[in-house]
C-alpha cells in the first residue's frame, strides 16, 4: 500500500492546516502523522511547532497564549518568538534556560486566509492564485474541515468530472450526460496542468445564487487543474461574464484522514451574501464527503492497479506526477 506520511518530498511541500481567523489561543493540528501547535507570538507572527514540550511532552495546546507567548499547561514553561523558552518557573533566579528547552519550529507563511505548514525546509512555492490582489475579486474562505479518507483518493476526486452526474445528483448534475467528450490535457495558467471543458450546469435553488442566474440550466466555461502535491483549481465563467474560482486543499493528517476547505474568488458586484454565494459549492462538498469516506485506503498510484478510461487522464497524470515526486 501506498504510504504518506514518511515521504521526505511531502514534509518539503507546503500544507493548508488551518484558516488565519481560526487562530485565537493555541490551535492543534496534525501533518503527516506530526501533532503540530499553532499560536500568534507577540508581533503577530504565526508559530508551528511540536505539540509537545520539551520538558515532560504535554500537550501545549492545551495551555495559554498570553501577549504572545504560549505557557504548558503542566509546568508552566514558556514560549515566545521562534518557540524559544523564554522563563521556567521552577528555575533558581540567574539560572539561564537550557538549551534543549527551545521548540525545534516549522516554516509556517499565511496566504489566501489560510495557514500552511512544511514541516521541513519546503522546497517550492504555493501555488499562485493572482485574483487575491485584484480588487474586481473578493475572496471567501471555508472552514477547514475532516475528512474520514486518504488525501489521494480526495485529490484523483477534485481532478474527475465523469462523477458528476451521479455524485452530484442533488446539486449540478442532475440530468447531466455521463458521456466525457474527448479532451486534452495542456499547462493552464499559474503552474496548473489539466483541461478545458464546458457543461451545462442545472441550476437549482442554490445555484441561483452562485451563477447570477435563474434559468434551469446554465453554460459553464470551466477549467481543471492540479498542483503538486494536492491542490485542484477550478475555473467556472458563465456566459455573463461572471468568474467563479475555486482552489480545493486538501491535506494529509495520516495516510487515511485529510483536512479539506476551499477557497473561492468571484467577481460579482459583492451583493450577494458571502455564504450564499458559496451554498452550492458546500452541498458540492458535502456530496463527495459522503462518497468518499466510503471508499477505504490509500488510492493506488501505480499505473496497473486501477482501470481507467480515456475520461479519467487527468487523474491518471496527476497520479503519475506525483508517483515521480514522492518516490
Amino acid at each position: 500500500m501506498t504510504t504518506l506520511c514518511d515521504r521526505p518530498a511531502l514534509r518539503r511541500s507546503w500544507h493548508p492546516v488551518a484558516r488565519t481567523a481560526d487562530l485565537g489561543g493555541p490551535l492543534a493540528v496534525t501533518l503527516l502523522g506530526d501533532d503540530l501547535v499553532l499560536w500568534r507570538d507577540s508581533a503577530g507572527t504565526v508559530v508551528a511547532a511540536p505539540d509537545r514540550c520539551t520538558h515532560r511532552q504535554a500537550p501545549l495546546s492545551a495551555g495559554t497564549v498570553e501577549r504572545g507567548c504560549l505557557t504548558c499547561p503542566y509546568h508552566g514553561w514558556v514560549f515566545g518568538e521562534d518557540g524559544h523558552c523564554v522563563k521556567v518557573p521552577s528555575a533558581a533566579e540567574g539560572v539561564p534556560i537550557p538549551p534543549k528547552a527551545h521548540l525545534h519550529t516549522v516554516s509556517v507563511q499565511e496566504r489566501y486566509g489560510l495557514v500552511w505548514v512544511a514541516l521541513e525546509q519546503p522546497d517550492r512555492d504555493l501555488p499562485h492564485m493572482p485574483w487575491d490582489d485584484d480588487p474586481s475579486f473578493r475572496r471567501i474562505n471555508t472552514p477547514v474541515e475532516v475528512w474520514r479518507t486518504s488525501v489521494t483518493r480526495m485529490t484523483d476526486n477534485f481532478c474527475d468530472m465523469t462523477h458528476f452526474p451521479f455524485v452530484h445528483t442533488g446539486t449540478f448534475g442532475k440530468g447531466q450526460d455521463p458521456h466525457v467528450p474527448k479532451f486534452d490535457l495542456e499547462p493552464l495558467p499559474n503552474g496548473f496542468h489539466g483541461f478545458t471543458f464546458e457543461v451545462m450546469a442545472y441550476n437549482e435553488s442554490a445555484g441561483t445564487s452562485a451563477s447570477g442566474q435563474t434559468d434551469e440550466r446554465v453554460h459553464r466555461v470551466m477549467t481543471t487543474g492540479f498542483s503538486l502535491p494536492f491542490t485542484v483549481r477550478s475555473t467556472i465563467a458563465y456566459d455573463t461574464g461572471l468568474e467563479h474560482i475555486l482552489l480545493l486543499l486538501g491535506t494529509p493528517i495520516d495516510d487515511v484522514n485529510s483536512y479539506f476547505t476551499f477557497v473561492v474568488w468571484r467577481n460579482d458586484d459583492f451583493s450577494t451574501p458571502a455564504d450564499e454565494a458559496i451554498a452550492m459549492d458546500l452541498a458540492i462538498g458535502a456530496e463527495d464527503k459522503v462518497m468518499l469516506e466510503r471508499v477505504k485506503g490509500v488510492l493506488p498510484l501505480d499505473q496497473t492497479s486501477l482501470a481507467s478510461v480515456q475520461a479519467d487522464k487527468c487523474s491518471v497524470e496527476w497520479r503519475r506526477q506525483l508517483a515521480a515526486m514522492i518516490a
